[in-house]
């Protein structure tokens, strides 16, 4: 059973006030860059996340710095190095956008996932299931640290990192856009 009800905007429940909200309602595969209408496509350092019912989170370095932060090590095949970024669990803000997750994530919740987009149109695709921590053991994190410094203009201001991939293709450069999406 995923979450629902009204909101009005600016108040779904998100602590801290990092993340304005809109209840507006977007087309369920609307696209992210590239869409006609510049109030769609969002600024190179915001990030937008569509949860469910519409609900939509626009993030930017600052108001991200303001959740809980962690931090993941992956080895990059591109650089040939291990890679310790710091930033915000992907679950954490899709379930303060409604998004079903712990006990709530089985049944249709089981057929979500998220579609990654980066500045340059790259895209990339992970389970519901693969972003929860109570249900798969890796991390899925949006990340804004490399080595403890802010991400440069090559690879951020955000990434995705996936943390059980063995290459780090899902790994999204330059994110700008997460949207939840259900199989139809």
């Amino acid at each position: 059973p995923a979450s629902g009800g009204a909101v009005s905007p600016g108040a779904a429940g998100m602590q801290p006030s990092a993340v304005p909200l809109e209840s507006t309602i977007e087309k369920p595969h609307a696209e992210g860059a590239g869409s006609p209408g510049a109030s769609e496509q969002p600024a190179a350092t915001t990030l937008t996340i569509v949860g469910t019912g519409g609900l939509r989170g626009v993030f930017t370095p600052q108001t991200l710095r303001e959740y809980p932060q962690q931090t993941v090590t992956i080895f990059d095949h591109h650089t040939n190095k291990q890679e310790t970024y710091g930033g915000v669990p992907l679950m954490d803000l899709l379930a303060k956008l409604g998004v079903p997750h712990g006990k709530d994530l089985m049944g249709k919740a089981l057929g979500q996932y998220v579609v990654a987009t980066g500045s340059d149109g790259y895209r990339s695709v992970v389970a519901l299931g693969e972003v929860d921590p109570e249900f798969h053991p890796g991390t899925v994190l949006i990340a804004d640290t490399l080595d403890g410094k802010p991400l440069d203009d090559k690879t951020g201001p955000f990434r995705l990192v996936v943390t059980e991939d063995k290459r780090p293709a899902r790994s999204v450069r330059n994110l700008v856009r997460l949207e939840v999406r259900t199989v139809e």
